[in-house]
């Protein structure tokens, strides 16, 4: 057979059967998400999980995970130790089984563990594959034990290093180059959220975060220590510290229903956002599932029942929605569940259906008694629901006007708005521009095949402080909502996005690079995470860079877009040198803003990602509430140095 003719003979030579450890390597966005910063960090929370799960069997309580100066992680906990005995059917050790083999794990026997969360079996292995070196030492049974692997093959067999007083588990790991190729820093914020997380979910554990890499004014490493005693109590007022109670005390409820342990809780406060986050078996479930309907199906069965027997509800015009009952409400809900069934992949929707039915009856439970032993609460939240029903049929009006408003005006879109000429919404990108000046600008800088403008006036309104129903009264909210084609609210959820025709898959935030420029991307990024966060976590949403400096020489000339860019090319230009600082987009010409910022060959678009849903509720909260004191305290924690403009 000819070399040509090999090349498209299809035989079972051609069938690659990839196992285990090798698979991992070749495919690990399926095993970890991704290999960016997400994946980077999931390789954490793998390692991290193992101790969690040795935890909730009542066998750990001190967890501590440590970012190394050469960004490898080191977590150390102090349960029983990795088991290191022969395996029987593999004849090797127990530890090298766990480390090496995709699917091997106590987490699949019910003696050892009644949950667990992770990646159930496959974490810990997965982790070992895509690092380029890890050790993992077990203190057990008076020994300790080491192993060493290089990408998920082990170096040599376990062996016996000396004995201990200790017991436990350490794991040091370096992520791999080849896998990780555009990042390997760990952000100690981002792991800082997760263990602070696992720890309120799991009262009585000690986890300790500390960074090498770094050392304060004091001389000191960064180092953090996370417990919690109250549980997820603690947790919600940590989520709204930064929000105006209703009432003095969480509610909670803490117990097992049908089988299934339930921990909730709630606060009610004065904002007009809905918090509601779910766990089970610590995993975050950002889409919900059984137990987050059974919440609400108790949630609203008790309160409408009470509100009825009160008769507080008898002057209303119109029924009171299930909405209503939530708006202003922060809960958490989280359950154990020995075999969790999720929907999907991504394990972020559960579909047991008896967990729904124990929420449920323990969110009555816990709201009855807590209604008829604090009945000057009771009426506060009534009437929190009274103003929301109010609120909403306002809302509903403002919505039917801005729907009205599509149809009638010419071509159903707003008149400030260029439009682009192709039709394919995959293709197609809008940008919303500070500013008629800098619209203008972008207008004609733009490629009108496939680029639309929507310049914005000033500065849109802060929805985290209105009312819905001023919301869409906004005469730019409801130019954006028109621009982008979405609609808002069905018959089932007054709430619910329909993306169904969106015009544009690229969103694009352009705004002058100074602080009332980031002012108003942070205001335009506020709505989307309030009131449109499917666009942000379908990969919608960009924000723009535009260039803070042009420097010049002669005929030389070039941008830079931040301060030590900008002495690079002064260094490599040498004297003479003449620089041009933009304070706005409006003083670029139209070649220019083409040039750096829309062209998308050259630009640099920072797509808006939620990492941490909890993290990115709590922030919004706190720079665009009420409350003063904690924007003041981040702030001066943040702030490095401020540019003022003359």
């Amino acid at each position: 057979m000819s070399e040509e003719a090999k090349k498209h003979n299809y035989s079972a030579d051609s069938i690659q059967a990839l196992e285990g450890m090798e698979h991992v390597r070749m495919r690990p966005s399926m095993y970890i998400g991704d290999v960016g910063v997400r994946g980077l960090h999931h390789l954490v929370y793998e390692v991290v999980d193992n101790s969690i799960d040795e935890a909730l069997a009542g066998h750990c309580d001190r967890i501590s995970v440590t970012i190394n100066e050469d960004n490898s992680i080191t977590t150390e906990d102090n349960g029983r130790g990795i088991p290191v005995d022969i395996h029987k059917k593999e004849g090797i050790s127990a530890l090298e089984v766990v480390m090496t083999k995709i699917g091997a794990g106590g987490k699949f026997d019910k003696d050892s563990y009644k949950v667990s969360g992770g990646l159930h079996g496959v974490g810990v292995s997965c982790v070992n594959a895509l690092s380029e070196h890890l050790t993992a030492t077990v203190f057990r049974d008076g020994k300790i034990w080491k192993q060493e692997y290089e990408r998920g093959k082990s170096l040599y067999p376990v062996k016996q290093e000396g004995a201990t007083d200790k017991r436990g588990t350490t794991v040091t790991f370096k992520p791999d180059n080849q896998i990780f190729t555009q990042v390997l820093e760990y952000n100690y914020d981002t792991l800082a959220s997760r263990l602070r997380e696992l720890a309120y979910l799991n009262k009585g554990i000690t986890i300790t975060l500390t960074d090498l890499r770094h050392k304060n004014e004091k001389g000191e490493f960064e180092s953090e220590v996370f417990h919690s005693k109250e549980g997820l109590k603690e947790f919600i007022k940590f989520l709204d510290g930064n929000r105006e109670p209703l009432m003095k005390t969480v509610i909670a409820f803490e117990g097992e229903k049908n089988g299934v342990p339930v921990e909730v809780a709630m606060i009610y406060n004065t904002s007009y956002a809905e918090n509601l986050h779910s766990y089970v078996n610590n995993i975050n479930t950002h889409e919900g599932g059984t137990h987050l309907s059974g919440f609400r199906r108790g949630l609203t069965h008790t309160l409408k029942k009470f509100a009825d027997n009160s008769g507080m509800l008898d002057k209303l015009k119109f029924d009171v929605a299930g909405d209503d009952f939530r708006e202003g409400l922060t809960a958490i809900v989280s359950v154990k569940v020995a075999e969790p069934q999720f929907e999907g992949q991504t394990k972020t929707k559960l579909g047991n259906r008896e967990v729904s039915s124990s929420v449920s009856q323990a969110v009555s439970e816990m709201l009855t008694d807590y209604l008829e032993e604090h009945p000057d609460d009771a009426k506060t939240i009534v009437q929190k629901v009274i103003l929301a029903a109010q609120a909403r049929n306002a809302a509903q009006k403002a919505r039917e006007m801005v729907q009205r408003k599509t149809v009638m005006s010419i071509g159903g879109l707003p008149g400030k708005l260029s439009d682009c000429s192709e039709q394919d919404p995959a293709q197609c990108e809008v940008f919303l521009v500070e500013g008629d000046s800098a619209g203008g600008t972008a207008k004609q800088g733009r490629d009108r095949a496939f680029q639309a403008i929507l310049p914005l006036r000033g500065k849109i309104l802060n929805v985290e402080k209105a009312m819905s129903h001023k919301v869409f009264e906004n005469e730019e909210i409801k130019n954006i909502f028109t621009a982008l084609g979405v609609t808002i609210g069905t018959e089932e959820d007054s709430k619910a996005l329909n993306l169904s025709k969106l015009r544009y898959h690229k969103i694009v935030i352009m705004c002058d690079a100074d602080i009332d420029g980031s002012h108003i991307e942070t205001l335009i990024l506020t709505f989307f995470f309030r009131y449109m966060k499917e666009l942000i976590e379908n990969g919608h949403i960009y924000i723009a860079t535009p260039p803070l400096y042009l420097i010049k020489k002669g005929a030389k000339k070039q941008y830079a877009w931040n301060d030590d860019e900008r002495m690079a090319i002064m260094e490599s230009f040498g004297d003479g040198s003449k620089i041009q600082r933009y304070k706005g987009l409006g003083e670029m010409n139209a070649e220019q803003l083409w040039d750096t910022t829309m062209n998308p060959e050259f630009r640099t678009l920072r797509q808006v990602q939620i990492d941490n849903g909890l993290e990115a509720d709590r922030i919004f909260s706190m720079l665009m509430g009420d409350e003063v004191p904690p924007r003041r305290e981040f702030i001066e924690k943040n702030a490095v140095y401020a540019n003022i403009d003359a």
